[in-house]
């Protein structure tokens, strides 16, 4: 049976090998300062830590074991500290609770009571641990985002929160990257999902007619106004209108739109009642709004009422992984419109969609997959039917290099911010220095 394992930090050897004893259930790490206490963290991540508040000051008499707690909860907020005080330390270990510290234990040790203190504390951890993973398998995916990427995982956590608020939100990000697709997405998961998603392209809709279309008419207001007429604003009260391509928004109606967002209300081309509206605006487009601010063709009032929350959704190219798992749900949609005769991509397909750039992003690669569903003549859609070149090596890279370049780069980070120092740069990476010393061998890298 594999030991847990758990850090103990005390300055007396004696007191380290009777907690070792005591605790003998466990892998019990050593650590006898504050830095080799950080260090050891780093490197084996304990569920539990026991803290001697009386480790040695440092030059400006500051309590080390204050300190060393502090930067435990910074590090791994996670852990849980129990400190260990004398008799005449209950102060201190008030103090160290109100901290961040798990729990607190006075000298002298008994092990009974230790044991108990410490297996509590496991199973806290454990508990915590299981709500947070299941936290995780309950959340409902946003509807249409198809991601596993870093990048896009954090842009969707950015979503989940401001979904719902009533914030304005601009997204930003290059053509086909999915802009509208994740303006729905705020919308079906904010508390105005049983109201109208509206969506209009501002640069889709000639100028004469977009004010029509954003703000209705009245009957008469002009050549052809034979009826009353609500525009997209009216049509999405209560829900979202999306507006697409905002850096096409012809001058006058931006005037118009920041007085709607201001106000809340609007007026009907020719007519002269006030008309309250609650709808809420989401802006996107792929053109740099503050170049358009300082070339004049944009107001930067407008600006900051459409981009209360600003979020930048990264290409496809810098999305790891996402290319193909974006593929795979395309084939599936596109298979069962055409028979589903073809069954899955090549090896060497796969590795064309990873190392494509995809300039077009999604948009593309939509393109791309639905062309290779009907013309593809087997059951597997190869990389010319993709009209992709096919990948001069598999395109996929062993796990055993994958770490190697990690490390190594780590390394030359390490060093390069610590100016050469071994010791610091040890410290920084939570390994030993011997440690270090083998990898600059191992990488050739010169210190």
């Amino acid at each position: 049976m594999i030991k847990r394992k758990m850090l103990v930090v005390d300055d007396d050897p004696g007191l380290q090998r009777q907690l070792k004893w005591s605790l003998e259930d466990y892998e019990v790490v050593l650590a006898g300062d504050r830095e080799q206490a950080l260090e050891e963290l780093k490197r084996h991540e304990p569920a539990v830590v026991t803290l001697d508040l009386g480790l040695p000051p440092d030059p400006a008499n500051a309590s080390e074991g204050l300190k060393a707690l502090t930067e435990i909860v910074r590090i791994a907020p996670a852990t849980k500290v129990i400190v260990i005080t004398g008799n005449d330390e209950r102060e201190n270990a008030v103090k160290a609770v109100a901290q961040g510290a798990y729990d607190f234990y006075e000298k002298p040790i008994d092990p009974d009571v230790l044991r108990l203190i410490v297996e509590r504390a496991h199973r806290l951890y454990d508990l915590e641990a299981e709500n947070r993973r299941l936290t995780q398998i309950g959340r409902e995916p946003l509807a249409g985002v198809i991601a596993a990427s870093t990048q896009m995982l954090d842009v969707c956590r950015r979503l989940e929160k401001i979904a719902p608020t009533s914030a304005s939100v601009l997204l930003l990000g290059e053509s086909g990257t999915g802009k509208e697709v994740l303006a729905r997405a705020i919308h079906e998961i904010s508390p105005r999902r049983e109201k109208r998603f509206v969506a209009i392209n501002c640069a889709a809709i000639p100028e004469t007619l977009l004010e029509s279309e954003l703000f209705g008419y009245e009957k008469g207001a002009f050549t052809g106004a034979v009826k009353q007429t609500k525009g997209k604003l009216e049509g999405a009260d209560s829900g979202t209108l999306f507006l697409d391509e905002m850096g096409d928004l012809p001058t006058p109606l931006q005037a118009k739109l920041l007085r709607f967002l201001q106000e809340r209300v609007i007026e009907r081309i020719g007519g002269r009642e006030e008309i309250p509206v609650d709808t809420r605006v989401v802006c996107a487009t792929h053109k740099n709004l503050k170049n358009l601010i300082g070339q004049g063709a944009f107001r930067e009032d407008l600006y900051y009422r459409i981009s209360e929350v600003s979020i930048s959704i990264p290409p496809l190219r810098d999305r790891a992984g996402d290319a193909i798992l974006i593929a795979r749900a395309l084939l599936a949609k596109f298979r069962d419109m055409n028979s589903g005769a073809v069954k899955d991509f090549s090896h060497a397909a796969l590795a064309a969609i990873e190392q494509y750039e995809w300039p077009g992003n999604v948009r593309e690669l939509e393109n791309r997959v639905k062309r290779a569903v009907i013309m593809a003549e087997g059951s597997l859609i190869e990389a010319h039917d993709l009209e992709l070149d096919p990948p001069a090596t598999s395109g996929f890279r062993t796990l055993k290099a994958v770490r190697e370049e990690a490390e190594a780069n780590a390394i030359l980070q390490a060093l390069a911010v610590n100016d050469g120092q071994i010791g610091k740069a040890a410290e920084m990476l939570g390994v030993s220095r011997p440690t270090v010393y083998h990898l600059l061998k191992k990488y050739n890298i010169q210190a």
